[in-house]
């Protein structure tokens, strides 16, 4: 349905198939979808100008890992760490002499925008260690980590620091972490986004900044996102759909369209997040974290990662 914010590909598939009536034939647009342990596997390529169109994203791939039980069980959380590193040693070469830039998006001090910054906090950086006597041998590749803050609190465009800091440093791939918007709350906290097309902070709330991508930043990008907020909006409408479902009354000649515009304009930019979303933002983190660790670190195991870092 036309305005309902959301950055995860594969709810704008959602939608727009449901709006064609049609189920994995979008033109322009690829679909496959597996079953990796406890992880549900959905990739989506948009191919061309038609699908980008039509989906409303950028042309390139985008998968999304649904962890079901990833806030209670470990063997969950320890499939999602390793389907993640897989995921990203699919969309980008990695070896021991890769140098790559890790980026926390978001502001720290609002807890559902601190996945990027947490996520920064646990992972194995060695750029400091390879560049002298390396002591750590082949098991580690080069990792740095940046958190550029927000405009807001910076007075500086996030991508230029990143820029600033890529021109410095030169890295090889560039892995960038942000919070994400969802039009549905069961995917909050059980879902990550993997894409090669870069990020643009904030865009999920409407605050659009200049994108982070291979385009501006002469680099490769991958972004990882979690949903951590949905359109207040939205969780209105989807209400409404529930309560009225099937009855008959003064809704039933009003479009879900008209009912969401009608709510959009009430609630104006209001998000809606779920009150745990400190444990949310602890446990998303920590495991986009070891994705990313074990991609970039071949040889290590995850126990022996978790013995590194201070939870």
């Amino acid at each position: 349905m036309q305005g309902i914010r959301t950055d995860l590909a594969i709810e704008a598939h959602e939608m727009c198939s449901k709006e064609k009536a049609e189920q994995n034939h979008l033109e322009g647009i690829d679909v496959s979808e597996q079953k990796e342990g406890e992880v549900y596997v959905t990739k989506i390529t948009v191919k061309d100008e038609k699908g980008s169109s039509i989906l409303g994203k950028p042309k390139g791939t985008y998968i999304t890992l649904e962890i079901p039980n990833l806030k209670y069980s470990d063997e969950a959380y320890k499939s999602a760490c390793k389907q993640i590193a897989i995921e990203i040693g699919n969309l980008a070469r990695v070896d021991n002499n890769t140098k790559t830039l890790v980026v926390g998006l978001g502001n720290k001090y609002i807890t559902p925008d601190a996945l990027g910054p947490k996520t920064v906090s646990y992972l194995v950086v060695t750029n400091h260690i390879k560049q002298g006597n390396d002591f750590l041998g082949d098991s580690f590749s080069r990792v740095c980590a940046v958190v550029p803050g927000v405009l807001g609190t910076t007075g500086i465009e996030t991508s230029d620091i990143i820029k600033g800091v890529a021109d410095k440093i030169k890295p090889d791939l560039i892995i960038a972490v942000d919070a994400l918007a969802s039009r549905s709350m069961d995917r909050i906290s059980n879902t990550v986004q993997i894409a090669d097309t870069g990020i643009s902070p904030g865009s999920g709330v409407e605050n659009k900044r200049e994108g982070v991508n291979e385009e501006t930043l002469g680099v490769k990008v991958i972004a990882i996102g979690v949903p951590t907020v949905v359109d207040a909006a939205t969780v209105a409408s989807d209400s409404i759909d529930a309560a009225f479902c099937g009855q008959k009354g003064n809704f039933e000649n009003i479009s879900r369209e008209k009912i969401y515009s009608a709510l959009a304009k009430n609630v104006g930019n209001m998000m809606v997040t779920p009150k745990d979303i400190d444990s949310v933002i602890e446990k998303a983190s920590k495991t986009v974290a070891n994705g990313i660790n074990l991609a970039l670190h071949k040889n290590i195991s995850l126990e022996e990662i978790e013995s590194y870092i201070s939870y």
